[in-house]
């Protein structure tokens, strides 16, 4: 009974370490209603640009204002006769994106490995295009990770959509291998021009988003006279706040912005670096049995804990990789009480694994900022699997018939456990 509430106590510190890891806890900013999507003051000179790009008589309504943990928007509006109409839609708040571009170039063959970065990327975004153009966004899909943004845009004729990401500020690092594993991104480069930055941002999407059907969505239908519908579904577990709404003909006729207010509620709580709300009891069980799990094996958890919140929950993997490492701390620590009461733990080894995984935890987080998921999945992947058949292989009876310290080795633990159970 006491390790079951050791362990209970250990879930409840992990999850409430998450929680705090991940900025659920930070109240979020209110806009007041002259305030543009971007959080800066409209000028008077500003709004009067702004109603110039409505020359094509774009027009947008939408059936409410407010969601609870997400739920689908009826858009409805009227534009230009025989054009097509997207709608770009995105959330106020704001998380990081990064790529490390390690591609050779096409001319000289050698390779930038630069580091492009933002804080300033929608946690939530998504152009709505014309129905008829599924087919298109079908076989982008198909391209699975190769799938480029900008050439997406092109395909569908969503161009003039693309614009809230295009706006954030990207920050580009020289990286070089010394400098990740001394845990420097690298020596920050000039500023990218206006171009460049917009060309950079498709790619941070791409990194952000992953999939194109998280990027756009065919379900948009116009008809003859212009007047357009549209279904908009915000994802259960999407950022709350503001979203903004838009709709778009051409780079001169776009439609005013509408706000949409997304809430949400117990047990839903937002991570604010991950940009994305889960169900609270999701990590906390997962973690209070893998607490018990890891510790009974002799090893903190995060081995397992790693993929499967990568797997089952849409938390980045650099996010992922940061938070497991507090949680397994802390039922690492009731371990090694716990062990070292029945003497089974040999010091100067554990010392000496120690020293090395404080050398591997400055390494380890530069350079998962350089890695893609898939990579990540790739490497860690055949991590467990090689682990898994080392350890398996370790207890055949084969191999422990040919090993006698093995065997004596599990004769003593035996031993001390009785001793243990008995003095209980």
């Amino acid at each position: 009974m006491r390790r079951l509430w050791v362990s209970l106590i250990v879930a409840l510190s992990a999850t409430a370490f998450m929680l705090y890891q991940g900025g659920s806890f930070a109240q979020q900013q209110t806009q007041e209603s002259q305030t543009a999507p971007s959080g800066e003051i409209r000028k008077p000179e500003a709004r009067a640009e702004e109603m110039k790009t409505h020359t094509g008589a774009v027009r947008i309504k939408l059936d409410k204002t407010s969601l609870n943990n997400g739920g689908t928007i009826a858009v409805t509006g009227t534009g230009p006769p025989g054009k097509p109409v997207y709608v770009e839609v995105w959330a106020d708040d704001k998380v990081r994106a990064s790529r490390f571009d390690s591609d050779p170039d096409k001319e000289t063959g050698k390779r930038p490995y630069i580091l492009y970065m933002t804080y300033e990327m929608p946690a939530y975004y998504r152009i709505l295009i014309p129905r008829d153009m599924q087919g298109k966004l079908d076989e982008i899909k198909k391209q699975g990770n190769k799938w480029s943004t900008s050439q997406a845009l092109k395909d569908l004729g969503a161009d003039n959509a693309y614009s809230a990401p295009a706006k954030a500020k990207i920050d580009r690092y020289q990286a070089t291998l010394f400098g990740s594993i001394m845990g420097s991104r690298g020596d920050l480069l000039p500023a990218l021009d206006e171009k460049e930055n917009r060309g950079r941002s498709m790619q941070l999407v791409k990194a952000r988003f992953r999939n194109p059907g998280k990027v756009f969505a065919a379900s948009v239908e116009v008809n003859p006279d212009g007047a357009f519908s549209a279904k908009l579904h915000v994802d259960t577990g999407s950022p709350p706040g503001k979203y903004f709404v838009r709709a778009v003909v051409d780079k001169d006729a776009k439609s005013e912005t509408l706000t949409v207010e997304n809430s949400i509620a117990f047990p839903y709580v937002y991570f604010q670096n991950a940009g994305t709300s889960v169900n609270l009891f999701g990590p906390f069980f997962l973690t209070l049995a893998i607490a018990i799990f890891g510790v009974l094996m002799g090893a903190g958890g995060g081995f397992i804990l790693n993929p499967l919140l990568v797997s089952l929950f849409p938390f980045p993997h650099t996010i992922v990789a940061g938070t497991v490492m507090p949680t397994v701390a802390f039922s690492q620590a009731t371990g090694i009480i716990n062990y070292s009461k029945i003497k089974f733990i040999n010091w100067k080894l554990g010392t000496t694994i120690g020293i090395a995984m404080i050398a591997g935890a400055f390494i380890g987080p530069k350079l998962t900022e350089l890695i893609t998921l898939a990579q990540y999945k790739f490497i860690f992947g055949w991590i467990l699997v090689v682990l898994a058949a080392l350890m398996f292989w370790q207890t055949t009876p084969g191999y422990l018939s040919r090993n006698k310290k093995e065997q004596a080795i599990l004769r003593e633990f035996k031993k001390r456990a009785e001793e243990s159970a008995r003095k209980k």
